[in-house]
Parts: structure tokens; C-alpha cells; sequence
């Protein structure tokens, strides 16, 4: 991850142009459907990037039944380690629905230093 991300992150620091904010999100979910291959949840970080992950049933049509979304600041802060999936969830900044939509299990993907986890 980008310094001026990470740095933005911690509260320091200018806030990352929009495509360095738009690079590391989708690196990081690049990151998330590596280390949860398959097709049963989708995670929406708008207006940057979705991906499908996490192993089973696929769905094919419509509205996928496990949907995760949030914005590009609270993503990156799950997906570092600076925020928790049960915080995200309790202060609402996050989406969760559907029965496979927790995708804790593969968080934080990334340490706070920008290395993959």
C-alpha cells in the first residue's frame, strides 16, 4: 500500500488522490478473492471495485444472496487491521447480508506497513 494511504489511515498526512485510494483498494481485494477463492460472496467497495470470493455455492443471475459493501476508507482500515469486522458492523460502516457475508476469517490482509498478510 501507498504511503500517503497508509498515512491517511493513521490521520496523517494528506489524503490520497483518488487514483492512489482507487490502486490500493483494488489491490486489497485482489488480495481477498486470492486468499478466498470461489464465487459466494460478492464485496463492493464503490465506485472503485467488487470481486467475488469465498468457496461455495455460486450464484449465476440477479442480486448475489452474500453481498458485503462499504466505502474505500473503512475497507482499507478492515483490510490493514486498523478497524475490526465487529466494530465495522456495530458502528455501520459496513453492509453485511446473507449467511456466508462474513468475511472475517481473511481480515486483515494486509499489515499496517502495506505488506500482504
Amino acid at each position: 500500500m501507498e504511503d500517503v494511504v497508509a498515512e491517511w489511515l493513521d490521520g496523517q498526512g494528506r489524503a490520497p488522490a483518488r487514483d492512489e485510494l482507487a490502486r490500493a483498494v483494488r489491490i486489497s481485494l485482489r488480495a481477498l478473492a486470492r486468499a478466498a477463492p470461489g464465487a459466494t460472496v460478492e464485496v463492493r467497495v464503490p465506485p472503485f471495485a467488487a470481486v467475488q470470493c469465498v468457496a461455495g455455492p455460486k450464484h449465476t443471475r440477479g442480486i448475489p444472496p452474500n453481498v458485503v459493501e462499504t466505502d474505500p476508507r473503512t475497507w482499507l482500515e478492515l483490510a490493514t487491521g486498523r478497524l475490526t469486522w465487529t466494530a465495522a458492523l456495530a458502528q455501520g460502516r459496513v453492509a453485511a447480508s446473507g449467511s456466508r457475508a462474513d468475511v472475517s476469517e481473511w481480515l486483515p490482509l494486509i499489515d499496517r506497513h502495506g505488506t500482504a498478510g
